[in-house]
């Protein structure tokens, strides 16, 4: 018996949601490049930009992670690894 596998994205979705997320990023270093304020107000702008971005990253990996962990199969797969890591004995002649 082989093991579900969960359902991927299918390419149109990551493809959309990867031109919008470019989109998203481009509109807004735009609208600070352009925006009539002083250059210390457009670093700020920036830098606040650059951490929501970098922010944005880390928390899809957080919640991509607790997805893959919560799927029964990666457990199952896990345990496995690991009765045979405990039952493995690295001393053990090979004859």
């Amino acid at each position: 018996m082989t093991p579900s596998t969960p359902t991927k994205n299918t390419n149109a979705f990551f493809l959309q949601a990867g031109i919008s997320f470019a989109v998203a990023l481009l509109t807004m270093i735009f609208a600070i490049f352009y925006l009539p304020v002083d250059p210390w107000i457009r670093a700020f702008l920036g830098l606040g930009t650059m951490f929501l971005t970098t922010s944005s990253f880390t928390l899809a990996k957080c919640v991509r992670d607790a997805q893959e962990d919560s799927y029964v199969v990666s457990r199952i797969d896990q345990a496995r690894v690991d009765r045979i890591l405990s039952e493995h004995d690295p001393f053990k002649s090979v004859s």
